[in-house]
């Protein structure tokens, strides 16, 4: 069995497999992940491995606004509780864990599963199921070919590359390289780029696929060095970034660096330190640290709220797909069902958190935002433009 951590969102709310069966109602009995008291949302994460990074960011993000909601009498007078199994990026334990939920009727929903391979994987059995799905922790357009039961928040990986590589050409740099995770996530950012590229009637500099672990990060070193690119387009995920940009700046110096929003979760940014000034990366929410909108300094109000001083990209991701997911259980009413769910989703449109819209369009495939800024690195690991 995987490792399962209910994330403790209010006291007083108990996890629902604590919860003896005779003191659920009837209608609770024949609903997976609801009690008299409590509604259970799934979620499998790395929190360990390469990518323990989103895992951390799921746990703040959409438990500090969970928190915040069950701090107000939750939805119709139900507590939210976030069910978190550890896959460490690996998709089998994903399917396993997945598989564990749906099989044990724990979970009402799923949130924010974590990884283009791991969503890949869990997709069938999402569908099968007919369990509401929102928000997975990937922007592949593979994986958004028009499921009914999945509920995109985040703008596509498609969308990310199109906008940094044209950004980059129209710098008037003429030699970009990509550099890309050997996953089913990196190798279709890598398709995206290089359909960009000819679109703009330009080829790669160079391309060099990294290892999760890193540990071919010294070919790839070598591949820039003997590609001698303007600028590289960083396809990558995780820790095993950190290491490949500071390898950057030591055996590439002068190359401009350009990444996806997943490229460098929050803390990844804080490790970098001067070494991730002048990284490029996009954003597919408002800059955290920037409370200008309401969205925004909601976000902040509710992670202090928890304890947490840090903000970041990852954790404000979270935030928001827990919002969504929260209007969905209250638009589906005082006896939500996987059915009600999943209507009540679909029927969310323009729906503003606060300077910051989600809108389902009442159809298939169900994408939310195409939110996408960019922002650039300072010492201090924050955006500084």
């Amino acid at each position: 069995m995987q490792r399962r951590q209910f994330v403790s969102l209010a006291s007083g709310v108990a996890a629902l497999s604590a919860a003896p069966a005779f003191i659920r109602s009837a209608a609770a009995q024949e609903v997976p992940g609801l009690s008299a008291k409590s509604v259970t949302i799934g979620c499998s994460a790395a929190m360990s491995g390469p990518l323990v990074s989103f895992g951390n960011d799921i746990q703040q993000g959409a438990g500090a606004a969970f928190a915040f909601i069950n701090a107000r009498g939750g939805i119709h007078g139900r507590g939210i509780q976030l069910q978190m199994m550890d896959d460490a990026y690996v998709p089998d334990r994903t399917v396993s864990n997945v598989k564990q939920m749906l099989g044990d009727g724990s979970v009402l929903g799923l949130l924010s599963c974590v990884g283009t391979p791991n969503n890949t994987a869990i997709l069938p059995l999402v569908e099968e199921a007919g369990i509401p799905y929102v928000a997975p922790i990937t922007g592949a357009s593979s994986l958004r070919k028009g499921s009914r039961n999945v509920f995109h928040v985040r703008a596509s990986y498609t969308d990310e590359v199109q906008r940094l590589v044209k950004r980059l050409a129209g710098m008037g740099l003429k030699g970009i390289g990509i550099i890309y995770q050997d996953n089913g996530y990196g190798r279709e950012a890598l398709a995206d780029a290089q359909r960009t590229l000819a679109s703009l009637d330009m080829k790669p500099a160079m391309e060099a696929a990294v290892a999760t672990d890193g540990s071919n990060l010294a070919d790839v070193w070598s591949k820039v060095s003997a590609g001698r690119p303007s600028a590289v387009l960083l396809a990558t995920a995780g820790a095993v970034s950190v290491d490949l940009v500071r390898g950057m700046k030591k055996h590439a110096p002068g190359v401009l660096m350009a990444g996806l929003s997943v490229t460098m979760p929050g803390d990844a940014q804080l490790k970098l330190g001067e070494d991730g000034s002048g990284l490029a990366l996009t954003m597919i929410v408002p800059d955290p640290n920037r409370p200008r909108i309401q969205l925004v300094r909601d976000y902040q109000a509710a992670m202090r709220a928890k304890g947490h001083s840090e903000f970041s990209q990852g954790s404000m991701e979270a935030y928001v797909n827990a919002r969504v997911l929260a209007e969905g259980l209250e638009r589906a009413g005082k006896d939500p069902s996987p059915a009600k769910l999943r209507s009540a989703l679909a029927s969310i449109r323009n729906f503003d958190l606060g300077g910051f819209v989600v809108d389902y369009n009442g159809q298939a495939p169900y994408v939310g935002s195409r939110y996408i800024d960019l922002g650039v690195l300072g010492s201090a690991g924050r955006f500084i433009a």
